[in-house]
This record gives structure tokens, sequence and C-alpha cells, in this order.
């Protein structure tokens, strides 16, 4: 652990330093999505942002969990370029005052509902407009559930956030967007997996590698966990 650096700041540094690495390894990816709806700019931009995340809490002189994760969000607002620096960025600054008190299970569940909240104020987005919140309210009703319904370990409840938002991710593909560059696209846009969805996805199976990393948890990451946000019939139908 670092001088002057708690447990809960090292494990949200430790966390920032796996999604950064995530993003970089799937830039390729993410632009190869983007680029078929999109100005093909995803994967630098976030890569580029979470790289100066990075260096930007590395700097902290005592970072506790809301300092670390407000120069996230900051860092991304100004480094990330087009709508997804204040989605991203924007909203996890405003959200990190949930981690006032410390990393535990309740502060998980009220940062992530409030980061949900302000993604949504900002892009005006709902479940079924082909957007990273398809991935991202399945991901956090599920969290929630998971932790104040079913009383897992925090742990447990992000691994089936996990699978939750990976069936956001894959309910983009037959949804025509309504949001976003994509819109403009029209029916064309119906076929092809959202990249700000399938970043989202990645953020979170960072912050899931490094939870069970730091607390050495033995917990199945491929837990299943179905969202009733996620409707079971055919977008199309």
């Amino acid at each position: 652990m670092r001088e002057g650096m708690s447990a809960d700041g090292e494990a949200v540094v430790a966390a920032v330093e796996a999604v950064a690495e995530r993003i970089e390894a799937e830039r390729d990816h993410l632009t190869q999505l983007d680029s078929a709806i999109g100005d093909a700019d995803h994967g630098g931009n976030m890569a580029r942002g979470w790289a100066e995340a990075v260096d930007a809490v590395a700097d902290l002189d005592d970072p506790d969990p809301e300092t670390v994760v407000k120069t996230v969000g900051k860092t991304l607002m100004s480094e990330v370029g087009g709508a997804s620096g204040p989605l991203y960025g924007g909203s996890l600054a405003f959200a990190a005052a949930e981690l006032d008190g410390g990393l535990d299970r309740e502060s998980a569940v009220a940062f992530a509902e409030t980061y949900l909240e302000k993604v949504q104020d900002r892009g005006d987005a709902s479940v079924g407009d082909a957007t990273m919140v398809d991935a991202l309210v399945p991901a956090v009703h599920t969290f929630k559930k998971s932790v104040e319904t079913d009383d897992l370990p925090a742990v447990e409840a992000l691994a089936k956030a996990v699978d939750a938002a990976e069936r956001g991710v894959a309910f983009t593909v037959p949804l025509r967007a309504s949001k976003g560059r994509a819109s403009y696209l029209g029916w064309r846009s119906v076929g092809h997996q959202d990249p700000g969805a399938t970043s989202t996805l990645f953020i979170v199976e960072a912050l899931l590698e490094t939870a069970i990393a730091e607390t050495g948890a033995d917990v199945d990451p491929d837990l299943d966990a179905t969202s009733p946000t996620i409707p079971d019939e055919d977008p199309e139908e």
C-alpha cells in the first residue's frame, strides 16, 4: 500500500488501473463497433481518457475513494471527446460524493444508482434506445437487488451485475438506435452492437476482476443473473 493511502483508496486506484488496461486492450474492438454506426472514435477516446485518469490518480497525495473517483470523472470530462466525456466523466464526478464515508456495500449501491441517474439525465436515454444505458440499467438494478434483497457479498453481487450487463449489450443488437449519432442511420443501425454499452460492460468486468483480486473472494465470475429490465421477447416483435 502506498504511504498515506487507505485500503479503500488503494482498491479504487487499482480498479482505475484495471479499467484503463482493459479499455486499452479493447481499443480496436470498440473502434470497429463505432465505425459501423458512429465516428469510429470511441475506442481511442476512451483509451486516452482512462490512461490520463491513471496518471491523474497517481499524482494524488492522500487518495480516498471519493477523491479518486472525482478525479477520474474530471479527467474523463476533459480528455474524452464527444458525448462520452460528460456521460462517463461528469456522471462519475457527481456520483463520487456517495463514497464520502468510504467504500462498502451500501455506498457502492448508492454510487451506482446515482451514476445511473446522472447518465440517464445527461443522455436523456432509456432502456431500448440502443445506448450504454441498455447495459448500465440491468447491471445497476441487479447489483442493488443482489445486495439489498438477496444479501449477497458485494463481489458476488458484482459478478451478477456483469452477467446482466452482458445481456444488456446483446439486447442492443436488434434495436434501432434512437439516441446519439447512431440514430441518424435509422433502420440501418439495426444489427449493430452499441459501442457505449460494450465499453460499459468492459468497465464492470474490470471492476469485478479487481474486486476478486483485492478481496481474495472465491467467486464464480460467470454467475447468472437475469435482469427484469431486459424483456424476454424480441424487441422487434
